[in-house]
């Protein structure tokens, strides 16, 4: 290890030490915004999908279903951090802490973590504090040893190339739907395409122009 790398090992910002801070920062916000929801029904930060899980059980479903989705996603989003170098934060902070966590209190009868503003500051700033650490314990013992985040780079870039052949899905389905959402569509993927980036997002851009001039009749 160089100056230049050893530096940025100590940086704030790229040190070890620092990243459950962050995570506890998340998890504060994410568990407050559960908070809200709870207390006047807006607020939450996740799918709208996710979040009825947690409302069937406020309107006396239970909280199984809700407890069993988002304490599933946080163990397997704790282990994949650890291995992989990278913390999934829709798995694990905004499904894990922001529903399986509150559902599991809620479940049990431990209401007061979820309906207090300051204490689910709380409650979210510790949980993001242990989770964050046991990351970093997990991952001394596993690619720490390496001194590589071995899949990290892999991972990062699955998407991104994943991605690349949903644009000509999308323009097919645009295609299917109309001629002019069609054409918009094309022409969308085009110009992006023609600025280098994920012609994807421009069929999606073009078709939802075209269908605003030229909407589907759903009858």
């Amino acid at each position: 290890m160089d100056l230049k790398e050893s530096a940025l090992v100590k940086n704030f910002w790229y040190a070890d030490w620092s990243f459950p801070i962050f995570v506890a920062l998340l998890s504060a916000g994410v568990f407050a915004g559960t908070h809200m929801y709870y207390v006047y029904h807006i607020g939450a930060f996740n799918d709208v999908a996710i979040v009825a899980m947690l409302e069937a059980g406020l309107n006396g479903a239970g909280f199984g279903a809700a407890a069993a989705f988002g304490a599933s996603f946080l163990f397997a989003r704790v282990l994949e951090g650890s291995l992989v170098g990278i913390l999934d934060i829709g798995g694990s902070i905004q499904t894990g802490i922001g529903i399986g966590v509150p559902a599991l209190l809620l479940g049990a009868g431990i209401v007061a973590p979820v309906s207090n503003f300051f204490l689910s500051l709380l409650t979210g700033a510790v949980l993001g504090l242990i989770i964050g650490y046991i990351i970093i314990g997990l991952k001394k013992f596993t690619v720490g040893k390496a001194n590589s985040t071995f899949g990290s780079d892999i991972m990062m870039g699955a998407g991104n190339q994943a991605g690349r052949f949903l644009g000509p899905l999308i323009v097919l389905s645009a295609c299917n739907a109309s001629i002019p959402i069609g054409i918009g569509s094309i022409i969308g993927a085009a110009v992006f395409y023609a600025w280098k980036k994920p012609i994807a997002g421009g069929a999606i851009i073009g078709a939802m122009i075209m269908g605003a001039f030229f909407p589907i009749s759903l009858e």
